[in-house]
């Protein structure tokens, strides 16, 4: 995918969130974020892409930034601020300087997703932790979207590339990142309306317990690991052997006449 194609990706990727669908995957992602990025401490956070999503809203750390991935108004949905515009695959931030990076569906719509994860752990500091969310193939809305090649009728932004799960984590891994949480969700069919989505509301329960690996979407949370140096052996330290104590000619003179004397009585 190149990067024209990208950007015409990420756009209709913010009309499909406008949908009935999208506003389902929305609330789903948005409160689950809520309840991981509560409990991850530090100082400094960075959202890339979809700011139809409040990824750091219940973060605590001082210092929050969304930043967008093309060129647009300095306010995002909801009156949110845009911090900075830039290249997912060049990020302008120092190497080790961030605590917590949120990537919202931005590697299935960008031009090198690879290189944009070499940049995420490039600029995180050790045990800083990354949250991706995906879009899942081996659900229900991806099989809709494979047929849709054939007529034609996509669910979902055509030209998204939609990168698995066990592939995330081979990245990942790959880059010395383990990964702490993974979570699916969102199981009812390919509805356009919300009426039908609400229909099928009973299948987010049955989902997570009876076919927990093929929600619609996905969120990966990893660690970047930074591996150190690690003792072998004990380091014995080996103590020098002490130089033996002179006595004095007189003083053993002396110590033979007092054992004289002593024998004598």
């Amino acid at each position: 995918m190149d990067s024209a194609t990208s950007e015409k990706s990420i756009i209709a990727l913010d009309s499909w969130l406008q949908t009935p669908a999208g506003a389902y995957v929305r609330a789903w992602e948005q409160q689950l974020l809520d309840e991981l990025t509560a409990d991850i401490f530090g100082f400094n956070a960075l959202q890339i892409g979809t700011p139809q999503i409040d990824a750091l809203a219940a973060s605590r750390m001082p210092h929050k930034w969304l930043a967008e991935t093309r060129t647009q108004g300095g306010l995002a949905p909801a009156g949110r601020a845009v911090a900075l515009t830039l290249e997912s695959s060049e990020l302008p931030f120092a190497s080790q300087s961030l605590d917590l990076v949120v990537l919202p569906h931005v590697l299935e719509f960008a031009a090198e997703p690879h290189q944009v994860l070499r940049e995420v752990e490039r600029v995180l500091i050790p045990e800083g932790q990354l949250i991706i969310c995906g879009f899942n193939p081996a659900s229900l809305w991806g099989l809709r979207q494979v047929t849709a090649r054939v007529t034609g009728a996509h669910y979902l932004p055509e030209a998204g590339e939609f990168i698995s799960m066990p592939r995330i984590k081979d990245w990942l891994k790959l880059l010395n990142m383990g990964v702490s949480h993974s979570h699916f969700g969102c199981y009812a069919p390919a509805c356009r309306t919300e009426p039908w989505l609400t229909r099928y509301a009973f299948m987010d329960r049955a989902g997570t317990r009876w076919w927990p690996y093929f929600g619609a979407v996905y969120l990966v949370q990893a660690i970047k690991r930074v591996k150190g140096m690690r003792l072998i052996g004990p380091a014995w330290s080996k103590k020098s052997a002490k130089a033996p104590v002179a006595v004095p000619a007189a003083n053993k003179h002396r110590q033979a006449d007092e054992q004289e004397t002593i024998a004598s009585q």
